[in-house]
């Protein structure tokens, strides 16, 4: 009971941070609202949390179902023999792999507890993605100043998308009333909401698994091979700088518009506030340009000057905002891209290197850390770049690959349950005799979060202009990651069924009389509607035969090229062209980012110089004080021994006379020259200065000359 509930808690908070982590990486903690992220880390998090959990599900469910199976061998009677020999061997086979104790799992979860958690994740996660999260997103993206506006413009553009909704689900229930002989009950209505929701995840997640199912494997064989991945860099670059030029100007464009409305709202004009809040959005260099309009203190008049309405400063306000993120992502991304590209040229001039050292063209920005000075020194990171990189990544791709036909193969043959063809059914199965709980959960674990991997990866790859772009470094917009968090509520439920399904967990499909998952008990049965569980939930996971076969030969890459979208495609001309200008931007970039760091080393090695120089100068004015002292000690003691002849007590030394002088010190002393024998000064006092007090320490010093 410890360990479960120990299990079961680890997870939930290894799985809190992981999707914290995710959203840090994507999102933006300081920038961004709290509602937002809010709202994206619960989506995240509840959608790994069934990923993490389901192995645990399918582990307790084995065991109740060997307990299941205890009670009725217990109940059977004995089998006979004789005549009825065939059916007694019929009957004996079933129960010939029972054991003869149950083992708990170490991760048992108690009964009651999995329903509950799984009904709680399951209808929250479908409330953020079909009525939360799209009214977040409206009102993130909306442009208007103060709450109750960005409400009612939320609430407007999803008046459609609700709307559509309310008219599906009334127009069942007349249907339902209309025909009497359906009587279906809440439970039955329920289960069809599950299944038309699950329904149209599948049709999306087939989609999204067909293409990971071969991309993921390709990109990793892709990345072994440098030559092509630096050639793959330049393309992107030049896509990306061209990206990075329509964003500045489209910047400039809105900060025209801004410093024009700026110009003709005076300060005491009522939308003036809006005006303040705009330019709050702007970035610094245009703020201090622009400032406030204060220079004149003309009032507003209405009847001479035309101002702009409320609707068309909240327009402004949206598209402030989105040129200033579009801005700042083409910026950072134009950067991280800079680091990778001269990367991939420093292992190229490496690779030919006979000290096996790597050395990078330019200085690392951060320190280095314990772990750089210590275990990966630039011996070590040669050999990982150069040599053992290249052969991890084929490895790590001919093992995806592998897996990869284990899912197609499997998605094409999990209905058949006599006999087993689906690969995954037959792991589980071969550990379900042995009752080995560890292996079924890791088994099953692999395998989902290879799933999920495969499906999440592409959410994260796809792009729908500049609409839908879910960028790292924290350059994702708030509408993105809204929009990624719905994307993951509808696809993991279906996902999870159908997995289920792989394993032969799931009744629906497999048709065998077996405990069921909490998890399926609580999507309900899909005999409700026998045309979607019979039908399309079997044969349309087929097609993703047909999109990995499309993807493998890049027939979506050649599409978009026709169409006019610039897609990497090693034997068309433009491509080439691309990578061209690509090359010479970045060797560009390369003399810009040298001519930057010999400027810094230069202003360090002068400062260095000069400090040196200081210090020089110090000692050399500390060695001609010291001369100068001893030379004005030898002077004071040659006049003192001349000055002791005439002196009536000549028992004093010459040190007394030295030290009585060095604490006589004129209070104000006024002279043009001054004789360089400080003893001469009271000789030739009517030429060297004139003493305007002294006290009468110093009369007592000249008593005795």
């Amino acid at each position: 009971m410890r360990m479960s509930g120990a299990a079961l808690g680890i997870e939930i908070v290894v799985v809190f941070f992981l999707a914290l982590f995710l959203l840090h990486r994507y999102g933006d903690f300081k920038k961004q609202q709290r509602m937002v992220l809010f709202g994206t880390l619960l989506a995240w998090y509840l959608c790994f949390l069934i990923v993490f959990i389901l192995p645990l599900d399918v582990s307790t469910t084995i065991y109740k179902q060997c307990i299941i199976d205890h009670e009725e061998h217990a109940l059977s009677p004995s089998v006979g023999t004789g005549s009825n020999q065939t059916a007694g061997n019929a009957s004996v086979s079933p129960t010939a792999n029972i054991p003869k104790v149950c083992h708990k799992p170490w991760s048992y979860i108690p009964n009651g507890i999995m329903p509950v958690f799984w009904r709680v994740v399951y209808w929250t996660s479908q409330c953020l993605t079909w009525l939360l999260l799209p009214f977040m997103q409206s009102y993130a993206r909306s442009g208007g100043f103060s709450i109750t506006g960005k409400i009612k413009t939320a609430l407007i553009e999803n008046a459609i998308y609700y709307g559509t909704y309310l008219f599906i689900f009334g127009s069942l229930l007349i249907y339902v009333a209309v025909h009497p002989q359906w009587r279906l009950s809440w439970y039955e209505l329920q289960t069809i909401g599950i299944t038309a929701a699950n329904t149209w995840g599948l049709f999306l997640l087939v989609l999204l698994l067909g293409y990971g199912l071969v991309e993921i494997p390709r990109s990793y064989w892709e990345s072994s091979r440098q030559g092509h991945l630096l050639i793959k860099t330049y393309f992107k670059a030049a896509k990306l700088m061209t990206e990075k030029a329509d964003a500045e100007e489209n910047l400039e464009d809105v900060m025209e518009e801004v410093r024009k409305v700026n110009e003709s709202i005076k300060y005491n004009h009522p939308f003036r506030k809006y005006i303040d809040t705009i330019l709050r959005k702007c970035p610094v260099e245009y703020q201090e340009k622009m400032g406030r309009n204060m220079d004149d203190y003309e009032d507003f008049d209405d009847k001479q000057n035309t101002y702009p309405s409320e609707r068309s400063l909240v327009k402004l306000h949206k598209q402030v905002i989105y040129a200033v993120q579009r801005h700042n992502r083409t910026r950072v991304q134009w950067q991280i891209l800079l680091d990778q590209a001269f990367h991939l040229e420093d292992v190229a001039k490496n690779e030919t290197s006979s000290s096996r050292q790597f050395v990078h063209s330019f200085a690392p920005r951060e320190s280095a850390s314990w772990f750089t000075r210590y275990l990966y020194t630039p011996t070590v990171e040669w050999y990982w770049e150069c040599m053992l990189k290249q052969w991890f990544y084929r490895v790590l791709a001919v093992v995806l690959a592998l897996f990869s036909v284990a899912v197609v193969w499997s998605e094409c043959t999990f209905f058949s349950t006599h006999p087993v063809l689906s690969l995954f059914a037959v792991f589980i199965q071969l550990a379900e005799r042995d009752y080995n709980y560890l292996y079924i959960e890791m088994a099953c674990f692999i395998t989902i979060f290879f799933l999920c991997t495969c499906v999440y990866s592409t959410v994260f790859r796809i792009r729908v202009f500049n609409y839908y772009y879910l960028a790292s470094h924290h350059q994702t917009d708030a509408y993105s990651l809204q929009f990624s968090g719905m994307l993951f509520c509808r696809l993991t439920p279906p996902l999870c069924l159908n997995f289920l399904g792989l394993i032969h967990m799931d009744s629906a499909i497999s048709h065998r009389a077996k405990e069921q998952t909490a998890y399926t008990s609580i999507m309900g049965s899909m005999r409700v509607l026998s045309f979607i569980a019979n039908g399309f939930y079997i044969y349309y996971p087929m097609l993703i035969v047909i999109l990995c076969i499309a993807t493998y030969f890049s027939l979506g890459t050649r599409c978009l090229n026709l169409l006019g979208f610039q897609q990497f495609m090693g034997d068309n001309e433009l491509t080439s062209d691309l990578i061209d200008e690509g090359r010479e931007l970045l060797r560009r970039e390369r003399r810009k980012r040298q001519r930057i760091e010999d400027g810094e080393n230069r202003r360090r090695e002068w400062r260095e110089r000069c400090g040196q120089r200081d210090e020089a100068a110090a000692r050399n004015r500390a060695s001609i004080s010291e001369m100068k002292e001893s030379n004005y000690a030898e002077k004071l003691s040659s006049n003192t021994n001349r000055q002791a002849k005439y002196s009536r007590s000549g028992s004093r030394s010459g040190r007394d006379f030295i030290e009585l002088l060095q604490d006589a010190e004129p209070l104000d002393f006024n002279a043009e020259t001054l004789s360089e024998d400080p003893l001469e000064s009271n000789t030739n006092r009517q030429t060297g200065g004139r003493y305007l007090s002294m006290s009468s320490s110093q009369s007592r010093i000249f008593d005795d000359v």
